[in-house]
Order: structure tokens, then sequence, then C-alpha cells
């Protein structure tokens, strides 16, 4: 199971680094062929199923985000943690909450992401 210090660190440096809009950063807590889904996938980057594979897609994907939303910042709520996996709830830049759920490889990198977003 993901240790409590193990799951504060994480949400305190993914939140970090989403805020300091550094790219580089971002995706160092990712493994180079992870997975993520988003509904903004299909708007930002149009493909319908709203996953997207590995560095290069989600990079790309992300900084075109960054990019449209420069004033973009997460305020951490709260984390949640299972045996290979943990939850961020946060609340976004708009005020509106969300949620990221992370799937962990055995060396400690992100293998799975999925995000959810109130309206």
């Amino acid at each position: 199971m993901i240790s409590p210090e193990q799951a504060e660190t994480f949400a305190a440096e993914w939140i970090a680094a989403w805020n300091s809009h550094d790219l580089a950063r971002i995706l160092s807590h990712y493994a180079e062929d992870f997975e993520f889904s988003s509904p903004f996938i299909v708007q930002i980057a149009g493909e319908p199923s709203g996953r997207l594979r590995g560095h290069a897609a989600v990079g790309a994907y992300w900084a075109a985000a960054l990019q449209r939303i420069p004033d973009l910042r997460f305020e951490r709520e709260s984390v949640l943690r299972g045996m290979h996996s943990l939850v961020i709830f946060y609340r976004r830049f708009d005020g509106r909450r969300s949620a990221e759920w992370f799937e962990f490889g055995a060396d400690g990198k992100v293998i799975r992401s999925a995000a959810q977003y109130a309206d």
C-alpha cells in the first residue's frame, strides 16, 4: 500500500509541478508510455476516445492546455491512497473541483491516470 508519506509527497510535488507550468517537471512523474484520460482530450487534442498514451502525445496535449490557460493553478484539497494508486482532489484555477486518479508501476512512476471534473 502507498504510505501516507508517499501520498503526501507525490501530491505536493504534482501540484507544485503543475503550478510551475514546467512541462518536463510535470512529465517527470509519469512512465514514458503511460496512459492518460480526460474529457478535455476530446476538445483540445481532438481524440474522440478521450485517451492519449506516452510522453510525446500527452506532453503535446498538456502544452496546448498550458498555452490556452496561462493562469492555470491547482489547490490541493485532499489525497486518498490505495494499494498502488492514489486520488488527488483539488480545485482548479476557476474554483471548480477536480480529481485525478493515478496508478503507479513498480518504479514509482505513474502508468495510468484519469482526470475527472465537476461542472
